[in-house]
C-alpha cells in the first residue's frame, strides 16, 4: 500500500495503469494504496470481479476506474462497459489482469507486474510503456 501511495501522487487525468501478477499476488492491495495516494479511502476498495469496474471518488481527487478482468473469457464483454469512456476519461483507470485485454492494450500505460516474494512479501516491477 505504501508504494502504490506514493507513486500515485505523480498520478493524473487519462493516466491509465496495467497490473499483471498471479491470483493473491496483491493486485487489490495496490490499487488500495493508490487510491490512498488520491485522497480516497482504501476501505471503498474491493475488487470488481463480478461487476467487472467499480468507480471510486475522493474529496479533491481523480477519480479511480478500476477494472477487474479475472472472469472475461472474451475481450468483447468489455465493449458493453464502454471502456474507452473511463480509460481515456477524467480519472485514472486501472486495469488488474490487463493481459485479457490483448488488442485492446492501450498504446501508454504504466505496467505493475506483482510477484510473490515470501507469504508476506511482493516483487513489484513499475515500467512506463509508451507506444513509439
Amino acid at each position: 500500500m505504501d508504494f502504490g501511495e506514493g507513486f500515485a501522487k505523480a498520478l493524473k487525468a487519462g493516466d491509465i495503469i496495467c497490473l499483471f501478477g498471479d491470483l493473491g499476488s496483491g493486485k487489490t492491495t495496490l490499487v488500495k494504496g493508490f487510491a490512498k495516494g488520491l485522497l480516497i479511502s482504501p476501505r471503498k476498495v474491493h475488487s470488481p470481479t463480478f461487476t467487472l469496474m467499480n468507480v471510486y471518488e475522493g474529496r479533491n481527487s481523480l477519480p479511480i476506474f478500476h477494472f477487474d478482468l479475472y472472469r472475461i473469457e472474451d475481450v468483447k464483454e468489455i465493449f458493453a462497459l464502454d471502456y474507452e469512456e473511463y480509460l481515456f476519461g477524467n480519472g485514472v483507470a486501472i486495469i488488474e489482469w490487463a493481459e485479457k485485454l490483448h488488442d485492446l492494450m492501450p498504446g501508454n500505460y504504466y505496467s505493475f507486474e506483482l510477484k510473490h516474494k515470501s507469504e508476506n512479501e511482493r516483487l513489484i516491477t513499475a515500467t512506463k510503456k509508451e507506444k513509439k
